[in-house]
């Protein structure tokens, strides 16, 4: 039975011209939508950076600094906008109670497009 199913494969395979694929594919591209919605400015998104001894919100350090502090950057960019993109990115070292934070506080404010990666 095995070989049969060999032999037909092979004899496709053999017989298959590549114009025909070719002739049947559509390479013509549509006309972009003009209802889109366009995508998302890179200066609308939160990246936050969680390390060992701190975090770094938009390129900005918070070094061993308290979790009020990032509750009230939090909040505040939740306030602008709740359907921005949350990047978070957590090193090795980081403590992962640090990302349990993180995430209670963007969960309280109602942010769901939040993205975790680790470095």
């Amino acid at each position: 039975m095995i070989d049969v199913v060999f032999q037909l494969l092979i004899f496709f395979i053999v017989t298959l011209k590549e114009t025909d694929i070719l002739s049947h594919l559509d390479v013509s591209r549509p006309a972009p939508d003009s209802t889109a919605v366009p995508e998302q400015d890179p200066d609308e998104m939160l990246t936050i950076q969680i390390g060992k001894e701190g975090w770094v919100v938009n390129g900005r350090p918070y070094i061993n600094a308290h979790f009020d502090q990032m509750d009230k950057q939090l909040t505040r960019f939740a306030s602008i906008s709740r359907k921005s993109s949350v990047i978070i990115k957590c090193t090795s070292e980081s403590p992962h109670s640090y990302l349990v934070r993180v995430l209670n506080i963007l969960a309280r404010e109602r942010m769901a497009n939040i993205s975790v990666f680790s470095l």
